[in-house]
């Protein structure tokens, strides 16, 4: 990592906080795809956002301005910073009034970097990622093919995140033009963005994994192993596109915002009584962890209209035969989410048959769907009760007693009887540590890989300890 980059200083400034940065390597082709996305999401957003960028050099800005006169149409602000180059100055889009280039000397960390900040009332969006050096990629040197250069670093939508790291780019900014510095700094105050309009991020999050997909239709890579690791590299992103908008879901609900996280611990404890086998285990913890992603059934996509050729080919088998729950629907689209899907679609169905939205009852319903629908409620009514007076094992009872009161009606009752076992251990002292996936890191669900450093210190919440 280049000593004064953008992605140094974030880095250094998380390192030995509790929640340190992880980062992951990307494709070219995957950060094309996921700038696109933002880029264009601009375009239909009613906000006029403050747009920071990185280009690494001014050839690559060239390739992009003309895109970028169309979004500077809807923005507020824009400033590009690159290494200067014949033309970079001089193109229409560079001379807009709200366009402001930054010419970084050759030696400047950031000339190797590739950074995209969106700042807006709406919601909030950034790549920042910087290319491997020749040491880095080691053995196997430089690609020859532009669409499998690497870099190293992270996407995300979380406010504070984005808005830490604009605050450092317009510290570094400061050092070319302290004037635009300081006109930056003072339109960045001016806006608020809010996590509680989450129907925005929805869209946010479903046109970028519209451009992940059609992005790979569009590849033409030379080997069937170039394919595959470029593949496995833009599923790994729609993967975390959802996982990145369940996070922020949770964050938003201030009465209840480790709500996915502590599902996904109870989950895998049940999981474990009942001796279920790893596959089963690692698709519970997926949607144990998107299992409240509704507010992406508000957001168009191409990806409610039809579902991608190339999925189709994928799972040929797979039909979607359940009923058209829309957020859980765009999960379909992705053939390692389709089981995924159908788990969250069916965790409203009862074990009476009252349920929905296909009125399964019984053993009908799949066992991870009615595992999700008991430990979410079990979870909900504890996170009710934490603030309470009550001591640690009377919360335990009252939630597993409301519970028990919907058995044989709304929940499984052997699932009712396996949590009451559980209940036994945890007002006994039974630890479960809370483990949060790495965002960033590769693709993790589908290797079942967990960070060893991902344990918090503290116990599931106040409730568990």
């Amino acid at each position: 990592m280049l000593e004064g980059s953008i992605l140094q200083q974030l880095e250094t400034a998380h390192r030995h906080t509790t929640r340190p940065i992880r980062f992951g390597v990307y494709y070219k082709n995957t950060l094309v795809a996921l700038c696109h996305a933002l880029e264009d999401h601009i375009l239909t957003d009613d906000s006029t956002p403050l747009v920071i960028t990185a280009f690494q050099r001014g050839k690559w800005y060239l390739q992009e301005a003309e895109r970028y006169a169309d979004i500077a149409q809807h923005s507020g602000q824009i400033v590009i910073m690159a290494a200067a180059e014949s033309g970079f100055a001089e193109h229409p889009t560079s001379l807009l009034p709200n366009v402001d280039l930054v010419a970084l000397d050759s030696a400047d960390a950031v000339a190797e970097e590739w950074h995209l900040i969106i700042l807006s009332s709406n919601y909030t969006a950034m790549v920042i990622c910087q290319e491997l050096s020749e040491d880095d990629y080691g053995s196997t040197g430089v690609p020859t093919s532009d669409l499998e250069r690497k870099f190293y670093g992270l996407w995300t939508f979380e406010p504070e995140l984005v808005q830490e790291t604009a605050e450092i780019a317009i510290a570094h900014i400061k050092k070319y033009n302290s004037e635009l510095a300081d006109k930056l700094t003072a339109d960045k105050q001016q806006i608020v963005p809010s996590t509680a309009r989450l129907e925005n991020l929805g869209a946010v999050v479903s046109r970028v994994v519209d451009y992940l997909q059609t992005g790979q239709d569009n590849l033409s890579i030379p080997t069937a192993l170039g394919q595959q690791t470029l593949d496995r590299n833009l599923v790994s992103n729609e993967i975390q596109a959802f996982l990145r908008m369940a996070q922020l879901m949770d964050m938003a609900d201030v009465n209840n915002p480790m709500a996915a996280a502590e599902v996904v611990v109870l989950a895998e404890a049940i999981a474990q009584l009942l001796d279920l086998p790893a596959w089963q285990i690692k698709r519970l913890r997926l949607a144990s962890l998107l299992h409240r992603i509704d507010p992406l059934q508000n957001a168009e996509s191409v990806l409610t209209g039809g579902i991608s050729t190339r999925y189709q080919e994928d799972a040929p088998s797979s039909p979607l035969t359940c009923p058209l729950v829309p957020g859980a629907q765009v999960l379909r689209t992705m053939p390692r989410l389709r089981a995924v899907a159908q788990i969250i679609t069916h965790q409203t169905e009862w074990w009476n048959g009252s349920g929905e939205p296909a009125g399964l009852a019984g053993d009908e319903i799949p066992l991870e769907s009615r595992i999700l629908a008991l430990l979410a409620d079990f979870q909900w009514r504890l996170n009710q009760q934490k603030l309470s007076n009550q001591s640690r094992e009377q919360i335990f009872t009252q939630a597993l007693n409301e519970c028990k009161q919907q058995q044989s009606t709304r929940f499984d009752p052997k699932l009712v009887d396996t949590l009451a076992l559980l209940v036994m251990g945890l007002q006994q002292g039974l630890d479960l540590p809370l483990m949060t996936p790495k965002f960033s890191a590769g693709i993790w669900i589908l290797d079942s890989q967990w960070d060893s450093h991902s344990k918090i210190s503290e116990e599931i919440s106040s409730y568990f300890t």
